[in-house]
């Protein structure tokens, strides 16, 4: 009745000022407004700074502090009460909670600090429950959460790769298992060993994935073609082959599944965890397409359309656009032309036998002859007006792919001029061809073998190559050179088409088996992305040099002295993947020594891999495979020319100093699907809290901030040393575990390292 409104709720918990804000009205419009500000907050508070976690073993100082918003000073008592978040029965005793309750005092508007020393147990606890209380005369106020409490051993996984070349007897000692006796700690909790005693069979089942390609675009088509063909091929020139192929599609599918799903238990995160799931799932799917795509009455459909589809693109002129309605492309068009010419090599009869193939490709032909013709005509014009020498470099990238895909065909005729033009062309080649890549120096190498009275000339290519390469027994026959992104820049294509030059140029037998255990160790740690990278090194692999395929002689394994008994062992068909584990009593520090004898002409490899519990500041650094960590902690220090890093070791530590973590990273080999995790100490709170992707020194990775650790994912890892900084702040006193860092590549787990454990602690 005196025009008062009172409005009554319930405020969220926040210690701040709000501003309200009001309007009245009345039915003919006069109005009024009013304007307060009102503070939420209880006249004493207490507000707990816990920790993210607790780990065990670790001495931590939790800490509070008491507001006192009354006008006068408030003298009162406050308590931490600890329970079992799960039970609820009081943990104080466990933690050492002797002081529970602790006296304090505040002037007006001021605030005290509380303090409590606490020691977490070992094996005890998962999860403790925090009470703090503060009572002064009439005024309390309380504030409970729960924390979980990480353990301080951790299952570590250490590795050791087993490759070995064909036909070679090796031996192998997996140090860190021989020194496991040192550590009174460590707990043996699995050993496993697996083996791919014929790792070319990887090369078959890549072709669904050019046969599955979802887009449209004539490249594409083309590679159908092409895989169908090449497994008609594959699948008639030997019946054991055909036997694979059926086991793989009936009984054996474990051989589908894909590589990044394998060994789950291996791995230190979860596939569904990381941000290649969906990788994982197109890779499976294309494995289980092998047994539709090994159905010969299906290739033999699938070629009959993909060939309608290409003949249907092709435009008047004889050229092919790279998408249907699309202006004609010299090089899509040069690049069937080349494809088709592996296929003529391979035996498939469609450009002899099938008279629409065959008008197609000397249509094909004779356009890549007219571009040729025209790129010539328009140097001669350029030379005019910029006055150009010909006796300098015109070979263009262009121009040597064309002699390469043309030199497959030589029963087409040239017309007068491109004939003309190629002796031109020839005669560059052999003055310039030290000044091209080695992707070029390899189809020119091709192009004047094939011509056949440039001996000398595809001598010296082939010399030089050799001479370039490098030659490791692991690796096999490699270079090292930059890529990039175009088609002559690609390190698939290009050591595809050297297996090619070694093979018929070189005609050495060994260069062309140590260029393809390169291939092959590739695909062990990559996902060959592209169709046309996958077509090249397909092609290379099953058609250049011995018939790897049919290599299926059992390897001899021996572990600390004793041979392996494989006869109860499930093998893939092909591959000859097995796995095999021993449980904790069977292991040993004499399991260190392996002996492996290879009896096929193919490589073969394989990995160890011993589990075991142990305390994380005993853990060692682990630098026995391809990935190597190290991590250094260091204290930043504002100085007069600006901060300065000094190493944690040799600096005390304070709440609110600022740490910055470096993780040194080295690989020496292109990997793919790459996780690192970095943990860290419950006193240390990160300050990127934002998860993002990043972009450092041509490395783009993601990197997200988690409770108790630092993740880094790597789509893809190239050879090469990076480091790593994020920046810390200490927020508690105390003794605690820092944890280690661990990397792993998901594709292959036998490639893993971790970093040695380390505590801090914060006076």
């Amino acid at each position: 009745k005196d025009g008062n409104v009172i409005i009554k709720f319930t405020m969220n918990e926040a210690l701040t000022k709000w501003k309200f804000l009001g309007l009245a009205h009345t039915k003919d419009l006069k109005f009024a407004t009013t304007q307060k500000e009102i503070v939420t907050q209880k006249d004493l508070m207490v507000m707990p700074n816990p920790p993210r976690f607790f780990r065990e073993g670790d001495e931590i100082e939790f800490t509070a502090k008491v507001s006192n918003l009354t006008k006068n000073e408030l003298t009162g008592t406050a308590v931490l009460q600890l329970f079992d978040a799960i039970t609820n029965e009081p943990l104080d005793i466990q933690l050492g909670n002797k002081n529970a309750q602790i006296p304090f005092t505040t002037k007006a508007g001021q605030s005290a600090p509380l303090k409590w020393v606490l020691n977490i147990p070992k094996g005890k606890i998962n999860a403790i429950m925090h009470r703090v209380i503060a009572k002064a005369g009439d005024f309390s106020d309380g504030e409970e959460d729960a924390l979980p409490v990480l353990t301080n051993r951790m299952m570590v996984t250490e590795t050791m790769p087993l490759p070995v070349r064909g036909g070679k007897t090796k031996d192998f000692v997996f140090n860190k298992l021989k020194d496991s006796g040192n550590s009174n700690t460590l707990t043996h909790h699995k050993m496993t060993l697996e083996f791919t005693s014929n790792p070319a069979w990887y090369a078959i089942q890549s072709l669904p994935y050019l046969m599955e390609y979802p887009y449209e675009c004539t490249e594409q088509v083309f590679s159908r073609y092409y895989a169908n063909s090449l497994a008609t091929s594959v699948a008639n020139s030997h019946p054991k082959i055909k036997m694979v192929f059926d086991k793989w599609k009936n009984t054996d599918t474990d051989a589908l599944v894909s590589n990044l799903e394998k060994n789950q238990e291996l791995k230190y995160a979860i596939l569904e965890e990381t941000p290649w799931v969906l990788d994982a799932q197109n890779e499976a799917q294309q494995k289980k397409n092998i047994g539709l795509l090994f159905d010969l009455n299906r290739m033999a459909s699938e070629q009959e359309n993909a060939i309608n589809k290409i003949v249907e693109r092709q435009t008047s002129n004889g050229g092919f656009s790279w998408f249907p309605g699309g202006r004609d492309s010299w090089y899509i068009t040069q690049y069937l032309v080349e494809g088709m010419g592996h296929l003529d090599r391979l035996g498939v009869k469609d450009i002899q036998e099938n008279p629409k193939v065959n008008e197609m490709m000397i249509k094909a032909v004779k356009y890549c002859d007219d571009r040729f013709v025209e790129y010539h005509e328009e140097l001669l014009e350029r030379r005019k007006v910029e006055k150009l020498k010909m006796e300098d470099d015109h070979l263009y990238n262009m121009v040597i792919h064309y002699l390469y895909a043309r030199s497959y065909f030589p029963q087409i005729q040239l017309n007068a001029k491109a004939k003309k033009y190629t002796g031109f062309y020839l005669e560059q080649a052999q003055k310039h061809w030290i000044g091209k890549s080695i992707y070029e120096q390899g189809m020119l190498a091709l192009v004047l073998e094939r011509k056949g009275d440039m001996a000398s000339t595809t001598t010296d290519i082939m010399k030089s190559l050799k001479e370039k390469s490098l030659n490791n027994d692991e690796m096999g026959m490699y270079w090292k050179y930059g890529t990039g992104y175009f088609w002559y820049q690609l390190p698939i294509e290009t050591h595809a088409l050297l297996i090619e030059a070694f093979d018929e140029v070189a005609k050495d037998e060994k260069a062309v088996d140590d260029l393809k255990v390169w291939l092959l160790k590739n695909k062990q740690t990559n996902n060959w992305k592209t169709t046309k990278g996958t077509a090249a090194a397909v092609y290379a692999l099953l058609m250049r040099g011995d018939n790897w395929l049919l290599e299926d002689k059992e390897i001899e394994i021996t572990i600390a002295g004793k041979k392996l008994d494989q006869s109860q062992l499930k093998k893939e068909a092909g591959t000859g993947y097995f796995k095999t584990d021993y449980a904790s009593e069977e292991i040993n520090s004499k399991m260190a020594n392996v002996k492996v004898k290879n009896p096929n002409n193919v490589v073969a490899w394989g990995a160890m891999y011993w589990q075991y519990f142990e305390e994380l500041d005993k853990i060692t650094t682990f630098e026995e495979t391809p990935l190597t960590l190290k991590k250094q902690l260091f204290k930043e220090i504002n100085s007069d020319k600006g901060p300065v890093l000094k190493p944690v070791s040799e600096s005390e530590l304070n709440p609110g100093d600022k740490i910055k973590v470096r993780i040194e990273l080295r690989v020496d080999r292109d990997m793919e699907y790459v996780h690192m995790k970095d943990m860290r100490a419950s006193a240390l709170e990160p300050i990127n809290v934002i998860s993002q992707y990043k972009w450092q020194g041509g490395l783009g990775y993601y990197e997200s901030t988690r409770d108790a650790s630092t993740n880094f994912f790597f789509d893809y890892l190239r050879k090469g040393t990076y480091v790593f900084e994020y920046p810390l702040r200490v927020q508690h006193k105390g003794d605690f575990s820092n944890g280690i860092t661990t990397i792993q590549c998901m594709y292959a787990p036998e490639f893993t390292s971790h970093s040695e454990g380390v505590r801090i602690s914060v006076k």
